[in-house]
């Protein structure tokens, strides 16, 4: 079956950086939609970052741009995102998720458009 493997998360101080990765494995295409969400206990998941891995298209929400960069290795099937200036409100728990290519195209966060989930990954930032 299709599994997402997340990897990476810690501890940092606020300033800090940690790239995290999510290794893919016996996901039926490789024309497909890699998603970053985050998770804080009694709060909505949202969406972090995305990318169309046959087509370069990327996207990032507001609050993380010119922070946090996504990428993908399609030869490892590995997605990556490489998390800069932490902040404390960046603590989370991450998840990776994979989804049809339009869900890159959508313009929109929603997490039902995501199929398949990792278990995911915590990210502490401290003040």
């Amino acid at each position: 079956q299709v599994q997402l493997v997340e990897s990476g998360g810690g501890s940092v101080q606020a300033g800090g950086s940690l790239r995290l990765s999510c290794a893919v494995s016996n996901y039926p295409s490789r024309n497909n939609c890699m998603g970053w969400f985050r998770q804080t206990p009694g709060k909505q998941r949202e969406g972090v970052a995305n990318t169309h891995t046959a087509g370069g298209k990327t996207n990032y929400a507001d609050s993380v741009k010119g922070r946090f960069t996504i990428s993908h290795d399609n030869a490892k099937q590995t997605v990556y995102l490489i998390m800069n200036s932490l902040k404390p409100e960046d603590t989370a728990m991450y998840y990776c998720a994979a989804a049809g290519r339009s869900a890159c195209y959508s313009g929109r966060w929603f997490s039902s458009d995501y199929h398949y989930w990792g278990q995911g990954t915590q990210v502490t930032v401290s003040s």
